[in-house]
């Protein structure tokens, strides 16, 4: 038991690399917070600090961490504009290519590198084949369609 007293740095590192690892896995920058409290910890351990005043400073460590350096991180890191969808709801938006004309009831696209079964968003006149279209919706295995916006030239 004296050993540990007198190297209580080793266990903060040991506590500092288990939150280390666990947000490795789960990268929501909290268990490092956490990890960088108990390396603050180590440090106060390592000068001869009392144990009590280990935990107070792996305690205010972490808490300004979590408070300051946390939301500059997450802003710097993750993209909020951006929605991550997956599946037939990540091919919503996304522009496609006629493959075999497309009318009320059938037709087929090329989409995201496969080929779709697909209508006409709303009545109209069939697209060819060779035309760009962008999804609408996805109903089942089915694509919903509708001629994309053509881009104007500049004169």
């Amino acid at each position: 038991m004296e050993w540990l007293t007198d190297n209580a740095w080793l266990g903060w590192l040991g506590v500092t690399l288990v939150l280390a690892a666990i947000e490795a896995a789960t990268v929501d920058f909290v268990f490092l917070m956490f990890a960088g409290g108990a390396l603050c910890a180590t440090v106060a351990a390592a000068l001869g600090a009392p144990f009590f005043f280990q935990v107070v400073v792996a305690v205010i460590g972490a808490m300004v961490l979590l408070l300051v350096v946390r939301p500059m991180l997450t802003r710097k890191f993750t993209d909020a504009e951006v929605e991550h969808r997956i599946g037939a709801a990540g091919l919503v938006g996304r522009e496609a290519w006629v493959l075999q004309a497309v009318t009320d009831t059938d037709g087929r696209v090329k989409l995201a590198g496969e080929t779709w079964s697909a209508r006409l968003a709303t009545g109209g006149v069939p697209l060819e084949p060779g035309d760009q279209v962008r999804v609408i919706a996805i109903h089942g295995a089915t694509a919903i369609v509708a001629p994309a916006p053509r881009a104007t030239p500049t004169p």
